[in-house]
């Protein structure tokens, strides 16, 4: 059914209303129930797609409700005490699939893909999750800003508190990579495991958001299991799909695989690769 304007403000109301995405994006969750109600006759099954397709882009990577604010509380007591600190962010990070999965390769990870940063790099973070916290893993030079964006209103609050503790010049933000992807100006982008769930939404999504960066460098992950931990050949899957993506762009691409994550360091620009080896 195509649903007029009060359907679509019960759909939306109706999911986020839920505890699970009560602070996810309200103008991604319109977007959502708007497609679903397009294609299904039934409104409880708009809603159930709709749900289904957040959790599977979102909340599938969270153990538990944040704390954000007992996590606030451990970082201000922490932030004179560098190995504290960093106990801290690691317990935060161990919060979230995604960035748990990458903690026994996190000082590795970073060392080998910002080697060569410019000087006071712009690092802007796609869809980012929890990753802000490996901050004190990344060893960015002074006079870095960092800007980070993801789906939920109440992470990019705590962000915005938790870059002041991190010692850098931070922005978070809510975004929608879906249906509007924008990338302000970096030096370099991240986007960790952000493709594959975005595309989890809309088969497109992933090429809209390369078509819309303007950056040197871009830092591109793909899970190498699922999240129950099987593999099912999905590194070779996913480097055709980052294979088809960037095809005919001209980008010069570095590959890098760890136990748990299958990386590409690309190059966008004639003579980036140089210059960051340098």
């Amino acid at each position: 059914m195509k649903g007029d304007d009060g359907e679509l403000d019960w759909l939306a109301e109706d999911v986020l209303a839920s505890a699970k995405y009560r602070t996810v994006s309200p103008a991604l969750v319109r977007a959502l129930a708007a497609e679903e109600l397009g294609k299904r006759s039934k409104r409880k099954d708009a809603l159930k797609a709709v749900k289904n397709r957040l959790h599977q882009v979102a909340a599938a990577y969270l153990d538990a409700a944040p704390q954000y604010d007992a996590w606030l509380e451990d970082l201000s007591a922490a932030v004179d005490d560098a190995e504290r600190l960093r106990a801290v962010c690691a317990g935060i990070l161990a919060r979230h699939v995604s960035t748990r999965e990458r903690m026994p390769i996190l000082a590795q990870f970073y060392r080998d893909l910002f080697a060569g940063l410019p000087p006071a790099p712009r690092i802007a973070d796609m869809g980012c999750g929890f990753n802000p916290l490996a901050l004190p893993w990344m060893g960015l030079p002074a006079g870095a800003s960092y800007y980070a964006c993801d789906v939920f209103v109440d992470q990019a609050a705590f962000l915005n508190r938790c870059f002041p503790l991190l010692s850098v010049d931070g922005r978070a933000e809510v975004c929608d990579l879906v249906h509007a992807p924008a990338c302000p100006d970096a030096d370099v982008v991240l986007l960790l495991k952000t493709l594959p769930n975005l595309e989890q939404m809309d088969r497109q999504a992933g090429r809209r958001l390369l078509d819309a960066l303007d950056a040197p460098l871009l830092i591109i992950s793909y899970p190498a299991h699922s999240l129950g931990g099987r593999r099912k050949g999905m590194p070779d899957h996913y480097a055709a799909r980052f294979e088809a993506l960037t095809s005919g762009r001209g980008w010069r691409v570095e590959r890098f695989d760890y136990p748990t994550e299958l990386v590409f360091r690309v190059f966008t620009q004639p003579g980036a690769a140089h210059d960051a080896a340098a």
